[in-house]
């Protein structure tokens, strides 16, 4: 044996005190990062060049920053491609850390490749500046075998440049990462990005065609309610009252449907305030030998609405949905077939309002008017779904709404649920339009779009606003009054 057997060349105690004594410095004099692995989506079958790829996982890691006075590289350069940033920064993470703790986490996720170490390509988000930074080299050797083991990776990172990657980590400081302060959509240091925001969609799958019955009421039923005075100031949908009708008949029932964008009497300075704009009717009532008053309650200060309401015989029922349907992206149509009228009478056809709900089903028909001189039941036809879905979205494809031209890139597709995560969105989408894929060829109609608002929900609270409003009345030019 060449080495003297009586002198230990590094025990496992020792480097195992090393180790420890990085590791707590680490996490003494650190900074938190994320490690964001690259996940290889597509590759060419001849140099393996990786075409399409995505980050989709963000691991809180601690590293030392290495740098002793700025950052590093060439700084920001002027080009013909206009200002760009060369910032590099160099961090020191724990070998061990990294083996036990990102290694498992990473190493049975589909498409990553070389989980047992750092690799050129991985992201990292380094909080300081907000920004996320390439892996471009990585130094494995470095302090060299101290006590014959190594215990650091020194990760060698440049500031990230786009290229129409997926990057979905589910975190809004590093998805959001992408989206530039100016309005040409470019960030402080002048680079050129795109919008990173995820965008979800909902769209129509197989549709449905609903169902409805109803019945008729022979003798003093409400036929319609007719709004008076729209009132203002209605921070809620108030409560409808409808008068009692007598002992052996039955009261009835009806939602009021608000507007705003009006201002009433200086009631709805506030654009969030509204004024009631209908009354339709959802149960008729039986038996009212006059017609029934009509009053409104809550509504969150709103004030001043009125209706009146006339009655008559042989008017429409309750009307009620034996199928919802699915589907539906617009309300459809409401058709009413073999009516029977009585003789000798006034007579007339009712009018129906759908109702649908966020899931394109249809939940409520409400009445209008409900008619006059009905002798039976008439038959109600509702439109089918005016839909055409078919296939499935490919990961980073390109979709196109057909009505705005707006496209947008592929991050998920749910065909069980029919939601669609897009982003790099140009453009705004249509309510109802059709979004085809351009390499799929997937076509489905658009019900839903769900977009993050840029600023904070709470900071716009109407409860908040309203409650501030009695104190203070911001709707006058002096809040302390006008002399």
């Amino acid at each position: 044996m060449v080495l003297n057997p009586f002198f230990t060349q590094g025990t496992s105690s020792e480097q195992n005190l090393v180790q420890d004594l990085i590791n707590e410095q680490l996490r003494t004099y650190g900074v938190e990062i994320f490690y964001i692995p690259r996940k290889f989506v597509t590759e060419k079958s001849v140099i393996r060049e990786v075409v399409q790829s995505k980050f989709d996982l963000a691991l809180p890691l601690e590293a030392y920053v290495d740098n002793y006075d700025q950052y590093s590289g060439a700084g920001n350069l002027l080009s013909k491609f206009g200002i760009e940033s060369k910032d590099e920064v160099r961090l020191i993470i724990s070998r061990e850390r990294y083996e036990n703790y990102i290694t498992p986490l990473i190493e049975d996720q589909a498409n990553v490749k070389l989980s047992t170490r750092p690799k050129s390509g991985d992201l990292i988000w380094f909080p300081l500046d907000d920004r996320i930074y390439e892996i471009k080299d990585i130094e494995y050797a470095k302090p060299f075998y101290q006590l014959q083991d190594l215990y650091t990776y020194e990760l060698y990172c440049e500031l990230f440049r786009y290229e129409d990657e997926v990057l979905a980590t589910g975190i809004d400081e590093i998805d959001n990462n992408l989206v530039g302060d100016d309005p040409d959509g470019t960030t402080e240091d002048g680079i050129s990005t795109i919008q990173g925001v995820t965008h979800t969609l909902t769209l129509v799958g197989t549709g449905v065609t609903a169902t409805a019955v109803t019945g008729i009421i022979t003798s003093g039923g409400i036929r319609f309610i007719t709004i008076t005075n729209r009132g203002g100031g209605y921070g809620e949908i108030p409560t409808v009252a409808i008068s009692s009708a007598p002992s052996t008949g039955i009261t009835g029932i009806a939602t009021a449907t608000m507007i705003g964008g009006i201002n009433v009497c200086n009631l709805n300075t506030n654009t969030k305030l509204q004024s009631v704009q209908s009354v339709p009717i959802t149960n008729a009532g039986a038996g009212y030998t006059v017609a029934p008053k009509i009053k409104f309650f809550g509504g969150k200060g709103g004030t001043g609405a009125a209706a009146t309401s006339g009655i008559a015989d042989g008017v429409l029922g309750i009307v009620t949905i034996s199928s919802g349907g699915s589907g539906y992206t617009t309300a459809p149509t409401i058709t009413l077939s073999n009516e029977v009228f009585l003789s000798g009478v006034s007579t007339a056809s009712a009018d129906l309002i759908p109702v649908l709900n966020a899931a394109g089903t249809l939940t409520e028909i409400r009445i209008t008017n409900a008619g006059l001189g009905y002798s039976v039941a008439p038959t109600i036809t509702i439109s089918s779904p005016d839909m055409d879905s078919t296939g499935d979205f490919i990961f980073n494809e390109v979709v196109t709404g057909q009505t705005s031209g707006t496209t947008a890139r592929v991050r998920t597709w749910n065909s069980s649920t029919n939601v669609l995560e897009i982003a790099s969105v140009s453009g705004t989408f249509t309510i109802g339009e059709d979004i085809v894929g351009s390499t799929s060829g997937a076509s489905h109609a658009l019900r839903v779009i769900d977009i993050e608002p840029d600023n904070d929900p709470f900071a716009d609270n109407f409860e908040i606003e309203t409650q501030a409003d009695s104190i203070l009345d911001f709707s006058e030019r002096n809040p302390f009054g006008i002399p």
